[in-house]
């Protein structure tokens, strides 16, 4: 069978089980990775962040220094590699501490490889649209003007603040005009994960978009409703 091309993905394998190392990267290289492993998580954050790679793999119990904390440094620091957490732990509370801390996807063990390799593609595809987005510097519908690379929106004129997921979501909607979206779509692209409860949370902040950015929200111009189907946005 033909393997998909990765030559140039390079991922960064932060964990401390050497078992677990060791099959995981055996298995990743066999898909055309290059893998580099990590055992410690001050060594770990360090190599991060003085080496490119295209995507990290985190382990969240590690000796020297926890995932969360390696995930938070690095954002801070204005990281942008994507991060899949690995972990024991499966309580909703550690996902959303982990998410909310930077890490881009959560995936528990024991998990299967074909579900790891499958978000590992998405990852880096959602990686690949932020960094063709960046190289364009600004887009506008109606009196809306969104300065992608400095995450910036204005509306005649004003600034307006939106809160990251919600800029996240308007910027898949411009990635994609006059595409149907369906929520499980948006939720999969945008938040990375499957711990919400219901799509209702997509169709929140596609309603605080409306209000912020839609002339009338009740009759939106460019963020539509298709019927039975999810989202279209309409530059």
């Amino acid at each position: 069978m033909t393997k998909p091309s990765h030559e140039a993905r390079r991922i960064l394998l932060i964990e401390d089980d050497s078992a677990l190392q060791l099959a995981l990267s055996d298995r990743l290289a066999g898909e055309g990775y290059e893998v580099e492993c990590i055992g410690d998580g001050v060594e770990g954050e360090k190599r991060a962040s003085e080496a490119a790679h295209d995507l990290i793999l985190l382990d969240v119990m590690l000796p020297g220094k926890n995932g969360f904390e390696i995930a938070r440094e690095l954002r801070i620091r204005g990281m942008n590699t994507p991060i899949l957490m690995l972990t024991a732990r499966g309580e909703v509370t550690d996902k959303v501490v982990g998410l909310q801390l930077g890490a881009d996807d959560y995936l528990t063990k024991p998990f299967e490889f074909m579900e790891l390799l499958a978000r590992i593609r998405a990852l880096l595809r959602r990686s690949e649209r932020a960094v063709a987005r960046r190289q364009v510097d600004t887009f506008e519908f109606g009196s809306v003007s969104v300065n992608l690379p400095n995450a910036e929106v204005t509306r005649d004129g004003e600034s307006i603040h939106l809160s990251a997921r919600e800029f996240q979501l308007l910027c898949h909607f411009v990635e994609n005009p006059g595409v149907v979206l369906s929520r499980d779509e948006l939720l999969d692209a945008v938040w990375g994960y499957n711990a919400m409860p219901t799509t209702r949370t997509v169709d929140v902040h596609v309603a605080r978009l409306r209000q912020k950015l839609e002339a009338n929200p009740s009759r939106p111009r460019h963020i539509r409703t298709v019927i039975g189907l999810g989202y279209k946005f309409v530059a």
